[in-house]
């Protein structure tokens, strides 16, 4: 057994937890409607940015939430600044902000542009205005090629988000999603099929029998759909929920499924350092409290050991549709494949759902329609 190398993180990941109003179907860390908290988030940042000690140059920096682009351009300005100051971008960086379609001003666009910020992740959802009407969106479809325009002409790539398997959809219109967002001619795309997280207005309403969900059939010719047209019109498959042209792959999302380190800071954001996996607390109040008062934000700690290092390295890499090398996996994790997985993987080969000729392990076709249940059977 070789030991295993813990790199310095590359990549650093920054939560902003405001939009104008949270989605009956978001379980993420975020506030609705408080500009109130905006400045005192960005005092708080910069105290834990400031416990880094010394500034940690990285090739890949995020902004996610929430809605970044809640911020207006001199936050956003302050921002910028204040991460740069500890996060510096190496040569040949990628920065990306997730953005909302409604948020996007030129003053904005303008202002992401002359920071330098290269990729913007545009949560579109949909081209069709009552889908995004049922899905509680604040934009209508016109605004999201407005916004990938501006971008474009700005200089700046663009990753669009679409979400299948909506109450009432069909084929045909997940089918006429998929065509508009090609006629946008974005670099990247990333297709997720609805979930009804527990905690949610959407659970809620799932559990009273407000909204039925799609069809467990349809949903998965859905996501057939988005796989066999976008890599007719030239796109690379290379995650499970993931599309690029050749090229502009998300190189942030990469360094999470490669299992590598990445710093992050900000209400509920996780990062994952020399083998320690911390998480900070998801309440933005609490968060601002914390910092306020000198103390750590941290709300969970684990130190991975060598076997579940393996385990989630093994998980993260199967996502990738080039699923696990071997001798990739044994110098990267200190431990053989085989050892940390075998029975499993040969009974998932078994079953159709994963394909391992000896040199790769990776999901079959089959496979990526029940991919969330097979991560259990490998941890």
């Amino acid at each position: 057994m070789s030991i295993p190398h813990l790199s310095i993180p590359r990549s650093a990941y920054i939560h902003i937890p405001f939009c104008a109003h949270r989605c009956g179907y978001c379980n993420f860390s975020v506030l609705a409607d408080r500009h109130d908290l905006v400045e005192p988030l960005l005092d708080a940042l910069a105290v834990e940015l400031s416990w880094l000690g010394v500034p940690r140059e990285v090739d890949t920096l995020y902004f996610g939430g929430g809605t970044p682009t809640f911020l207006d351009s001199e936050q956003l300005q302050r921002l910028a600044e204040m991460v740069l100051a500890w996060h510096p971008l190496a040569p040949g960086y990628e920065w990306t902000v997730e953005a909302n379609p409604a948020d996007l001003d030129s003053w904005r666009i303008d202002t992401l542009a002359r920071l330098g910020v290269n990729r913007l992740s545009l949560g579109g959802q949909s081209f069709h205005d009552q889908k995004l009407k049922r899905l509680e969106r604040d934009h209508q479809a016109a605004h999201i090629g407005q916004a990938v325009r501006r971008a474009q002409q700005a200089g700046m790539h663009v990753s669009l988000d679409l979400i299948f398997a909506v109450p009432g959809e069909t084929l045909d219109q997940w089918g006429s999603d998929l065509n508009q967002a090609l006629d946008l001619q974005p670099q990247h795309l990333s297709t997720y099929g609805l979930t009804f997280e527990r905690g949610t207005a959407y659970w809620s309403r799932l559990q009273r029998g407000d909204l039925v969900q799609a069809p467990e059939q349809l949903e998965r010719d859905m996501y057939l759909l988005a796989i066999d047209r976008l890599k007719t019109a030239g796109f690379e498959h290379y995650e499970v929920s993931n599309f690029a042209r050749a090229g502009f792959r998300s190189r942030h999302n990469e360094a999470y499924w490669l299992a590598d380190g990445y710093y992050a800071a900000g209400p509920g954001a996780a990062r994952y350092v020399n083998g320690l996996r911390e998480t900070n607390h998801r309440s933005t109040t609490t968060y601002l409290k914390r910092i306020r008062q000198g103390e750590s934000p941290v709300a969970q700690r684990e130190k991975l050991d060598l076997r579940q290092r393996a385990h989630e390295q093994l998980v993260f890499g199967l996502r990738r549709l080039e699923g696990v090398v071997r001798q990739e996996f044994s110098a990267r994790s200190g431990m053989e494949l085989d050892v940390v997985a075998g029975s499993a993987i040969a009974q998932l080969v078994e079953l159709g759902l994963l394909a391992d000729d000896g040199h790769r392990v990776r999901l079959t076709r089959a496979g990526l329609l029940v991919s969330d249940a097979i991560w259990p059977e490998l941890l």
